[in-house]
């Protein structure tokens, strides 16, 4: 109790009660350091009205200052000028709440606090008739007492306050913004105003989602998402914010939402189909029922891969507009070229739902396809045929049995090369309808003249099917660029001679020269000889004429005697009908 003192001063740390111009009494306070704090412009003097300030901790930016008529958040420790605590909000276990300007708080306290940032840290000496007087506070307070307060300002907010947003960052492709009635996913920190947090959706490893405008979040947050872009950061902050079901934070707190926006659709939308690309030539585009091959990369709204089809090195393959994939993805293959590129953006209702798909696709979630078509048939398509040349003169094409000689390409519809027969040392060859190539091919081949060039395009179920092969992707459409060499006039499976006209009447009579009524393998062959010269039969191609009428000879020598009778001699039409009537028997 020190009734004479007139004036307190600070200097370097310690308090000086001046009794009387010729007489100093010193007193030590707690120790304090020497803090360079910038200056404020409301507060240029270190005294606030007999109210003495030392600034211990001024944040790098203040955004805002305490003024009369705002509410403060604080927390402090209260000691004598002798360094005895007699008051703590640390040890009450949670910050003092205030309105300053209003007679709440004792008068030092109150001058105190003006000027302040969140988060700075001040140290008030308040003289007696600005705290407690001579009277005291009961048995805590001593009358004329000295108090030191250590003030840490957590909050600040008036009444009048809006919500703060401030944009962090815009991505500079913004093509939609949040609207009303929109459903938006994103992630967020919660912060108090002094940077203490309270909830995280990174955390908990999961997008916050709702719809906006509908009353799903409280109104400061709802207003402060609207407008803004996929990707887009900002800051939200206001005393508006509280949600009266949580407990995360301190009651009368301003709340800070850092928010990045990571989807929007509407429960309206559609598919939306950009980016497209299409080939200059589009001769037919896919509808309901053909089956595509095309590569894919799938994301979300933000950007993130979740899928693609290129890191397995393997297209995605499926009937479309039949329900085998999602719906929306059903839809945007729907009128779609060979090798055109599209993006298709779908939102959930239209892909994997409020559900989400395993660890891969989040519950809710718009998806993007960036597509290439590779190529599409349809199971009832035949082979389709370009001829680029023929020439003048064709006298004859082929058919069923020739040999044909060619050469060809193959190639897939995007140009991808597969085989030649220009890689081999001789050209190709094969029987028409002997099953010795893909049936689309064997029926290229056909009605062809010698030296005519043609483009075969051949769908997969008379190609390689499902399954491909080795060097042929599974159900892959191939086109191949052919040139008829040469052919050979053929015989049908199982025939060594064929008549082109009608058979003799009596064909034993003809071939018995001598009239022996038994013929020999001479007489046959000799027969035989001169029906192809005289272009009344033919042969099967690439047998000599000698082995073929070995082995005439021989199937019509049915008792091995080195002679044909008359019973013996049959044609092989006769004997085919013969085995079909048996086998129907």
């Amino acid at each position: 109790h020190c009734p004479f003192v007139l004036q307190v001063a600070r200097s370097k740390g310690q308090i000086q009660y001046v009794l009387n111009p010729n007489k100093r009494i010193k007193k030590t306070l707690l120790p304090t350091k020497s803090i360079k704090s910038p200056t404020i412009k409301s507060n240029p003097s270190p005294v606030l009205g007999d109210v003495n300030v030392d600034r211990l901790f001024v944040p790098p930016n203040c955004g805002r200052e305490a003024a009369t008529g705002d509410n403060v958040r604080y927390h402090y420790n209260a000691t004598f000028v002798d360094g005895k605590t007699f008051d703590s909000s640390y040890q009450k276990g949670g910050a003092k709440v205030a309105l300053l300007g209003e007679g709440r708080l004792i008068a030092g306290i109150d001058k105190g606090l003006q000027g302040m940032c969140v988060n700075e840290q001040r140290r008030i000496t308040i003289p007696p008739h600005l705290a407690y007087g001579s009277t005291g506070a009961g048995e805590v307070i001593p009358p004329d007492a000295t108090l030191i307060f250590d003030l840490h300002l957590v909050d600040l907010w008036n009444k009048a306050d809006l919500v703060v947003a401030k944009t962090i960052s815009t991505p500079k492709d913004c093509k939609r913004s949040v609207m009303r009635t929109d459903f938006v996913r994103y992630h967020f920190n919660g912060t108090l105003l002094d940077g203490t947090a309270f909830d995280s959706s990174y955390a908990r490893k999961q997008t916050q989602d709702s719809l906006v405008g509908e009353g799903w979040l409280v109104k400061g947050l709802d207003e402060g998402l609207l407008g803004m872009c996929v990707g887009e950061i900002r800051t939200l902050s206001s005393h508006h914010l509280k949600d009266m079901e949580r407990r995360e934070y301190p009651p009368q707190a301003t709340l800070v939402y850092n928010i990045l926006l990571v989807d929007i659709h509407n429960p309206k939308d559609n598919i939306t189909v950009e980016n497209q690309v299409i080939p200059e030539s589009c001769q037919r585009k896919s509808v309901v029922g053909d089956y595509v091959r095309y590569h894919y990369n799938g994301t979300f709204l933000n950007g993130v891969t979740f899928d693609t089809s290129y890191r397995r090195n393997s297209t995605y393959n499926t009937y479309i507009g039949m329900g085998y994939v999602i719906a929306g993805m059903d839809q945007g293959l729907i009128g779609v070229c060979i090798g055109e590129r599209r993006r298709v953006i779908i939102p959930p209702h239209l892909a994997y739902g409020e559900q989400g798909a395993g660890d891969v696709i989040p519950p809710s979630a718009v998806v993007v396809f960036d597509v290439n078509i590779i190529d599409f048939h349809n199971p009832k398509d035949e082979v389709e045929i370009q001829v680029t040349h023929k020439p003048e003169i064709c006298n004859d094409t082929t058919e069923a049995n020739d040999v044909v000689h060619y050469h060809y390409n193959c190639t897939l519809v995007d140009g991808t090369k597969l085989f030649s027969s220009h890689d081999f040392d001789n050209m190709q060859e094969t029987t028409l309808g002997w099953d010795k190539v893909i049936d689309g091919l064997d029926r290229a081949l056909r009605n062809m003249c010698v030296g005519e060039k043609r483009v075969a395009t051949v769908p997969p179920h008379l190609g390689h099917g499902e399954k491909g092969t080795e060097g042929v992707p599974s159900s892959a459409v191939l086109v191949f660029d052919l040139e008829l060499v040469s052919f050979e006039k053929g015989v049908p499976p199982g025939y060594l001679f064929v008549w082109l006209g009608e058979a003799p009447t009596k064909l034993f009579k003809v071939l018995d020269v001598n009239k022996d009524e038994k013929v020999s393998q001479e007489e046959f062959g000799e027969f035989i000889k001169l029906q192809v010269a005289e272009d009344k039969g033919r042969i099967k191609p690439g047998m000599s004429m000698e082995l073929v009428v070995t082995d005439m000879f021989q199937n019509q020598d049915r008792n091995k005697d080195g002679v044909i009778t008359a019973d013996e001699l049959k044609l092989k039409v006769e004997e085919d009908k013969e085995k079909e009537a048996h086998d129907e028997l």
